[in-house]
């Protein structure tokens, strides 16, 4: 995913538009203020690649891992970065770092055994596509002044 879908979900999941996440960012004293104008140019993609100090600002108010916000694909899993901020977390990945593919599934396995137990919701792994948008879709000269002629006609 693009930084602007990933920064579209996030937005909608927390119902913000440019202006008042800018605003929600000025609030927090430990970050950098972000402008509406640059929000909006990270949305439609003359801003694709931000700073670091947007980054880190972005990810404090819309509660996001700021890796989240990096464009990679390794980055995408919202969840799974969520998860991972968690030390606890960490420390289990170190430790099932270098077993045996097998041993690997038998802990897998005993994890979700436990997790019915407890009776907690079951975790899916399927993508989730919910936070993805298309991508915007550029005219040519020739489309654009179609699509103009068309809106003005009704």
């Amino acid at each position: 995913m693009s930084v602007a879908a990933k920064l579209k979900g996030l937005m909608d999941r927390r119902r913000l538009t440019p202006r008042p996440l800018s605003a929600a960012i000025d609030q927090v004293p430990e970050v950098k203020s972000v402008s509406h104008a640059l929000i909006s140019g990270m949305l439609n993609g003359s801003k694709p690649n931000p700073t670091t100090e947007t980054i880190l600002s972005l990810g404090a108010v819309l509660e996001a891992p700021p890796a989240y916000l990096l464009p990679h694909e390794s980055y995408d899993d919202l969840d799974a970065l969520i998860a991972f901020e968690d030390p606890a977390t960490r420390r289990v990945a170190r430790l099932l770092a270098g077993l045996p593919a097998a041993e690997v599934e038998n802990v897998i396995a005993d994890l979700q055994r436990r997790r019915d137990d407890l009776g907690l919701s079951p975790i899916t792994f399927a993508e989730d596509t919910s936070m993805q948008s298309k991508p915007a879709k550029r005219r040519s000269v020739d489309e654009a002044a179609q699509y103009a002629a068309d809106a003005l006609e009704g």
